[in-house]
């Protein structure tokens, strides 16, 4: 059986630099250390973390209830009343964000001060996209859906500013930019999609579209790995969603000669390499 692993399979630039940081401060801190969130969306890798005493917050009403400590921010990033609130509360802040994450901050309080109205494209709910609006007003909007773009209470002389959460799509991202310029606003738009997205989904499509099955590992929580999962299950039918290797136990498949890996971006390499080796017992 052919096994191929993608080459862009597991921990990002920005999940690894946020993971390191928070080993870092666990390694020289007098005080006790929290996240604010789970550092990266890994069931595995922050209760490694817990297991070495650090905390995680989960909400604005927790972190003001602190007196000392050291909050890391995850990668996701945050709105700018969070850096607010900490120093209000004298609290030691390492910033983890991760630097594209960061240049969208900038670019939406820059936009926004311009006078030009931020359309965020990306889910709502994600945590990076909550912390993306945080740097805007309350003209801010995030879209998601196509159908949404009729509905929007957009006026027709607006100036409008497009940019993406990291993670999106990019075909749909794409997609939505080519509805909303149809409608002859003026836009200015800012692909802020991160490469390493981009690269990540244009090899899982190829190689599950050149596969009989596909696997695709990740927490259940990661946008990015979902994402990854509807590009494959797309082009190879027999395309599995796991957190482990424990989690795989695929239907009788006839004929398997080849099977594709790919991963999100906050998948420790040991779980890829444990399934990569044992995917042929499993099949």
């Amino acid at each position: 059986m052919e096994v191929i692993v993608a080459k862009t399979a597991g921990f990002c630039f920005g999940v690894k630099r946020a993971v390191e940081q928070v080993y870092e401060q666990i390694e020289k801190a007098e005080k006790p250390v929290y996240t604010y969130g789970p550092i990266i969306h890994n069931e595995f890798v922050v209760k490694d973390l817990e297991e070495k005493g650090v905390q995680v917050l989960n909400t604005e009403k927790e972190l003001s209830a602190l007196t000392d400590g050291i909050v890391v921010i995850r990668s996701h990033g945050v709105g700018k009343h969070v850096y607010d609130l900490l120093e209000a509360h004298h609290i030691t802040v390492v910033d983890a964000t991760c630097p594209f994450v960061k240049k969208i901050h900038r670019i939406v309080e820059e936009q926004t001060g311009a006078g030009r109205r931020v359309i965020i494209i990306g889910s709502p709910d994600h945590p990076e996209v909550q912390g993306i609006r945080g740097w805007g007003n309350d003209t801010t909007l995030v879209v998601e859906k196509p159908e949404q773009i009729d509905d929007l209470p957009v006026g027709k002389d607006e100036k409008l500013c497009i940019v993406s959460q990291t993670t999106f799509n990019y075909k749909k991202f794409q997609d939505l930019v080519e509805k909303f310029e149809k409608k002859g606003y003026d836009i200015l738009v800012l692909n802020t999609i991160c490469n390493a997205t981009q690269e990540r989904q244009v090899e899982a499509r190829r190689i599950a579209s050149e596969v009989d099955a596909m696997i695709v590992i990740g927490g259940r929580h990661s946008s990015n790995t979902q994402k990854l999962y509807e590009i494959c299950q797309k082009e190879c039918k027999n395309t599995y969603f796991i957190q482990s290797l424990g989690d795989f136990n695929p239907e009788c498949v006839n004929s398997v000669r080849s099977v594709g890996i790919t991963a999100g971006a906050s998948t420790p390499n040991q779980i890829i390499e444990e399934v990569h080796t044992n995917v042929r017992i499993k099949f």
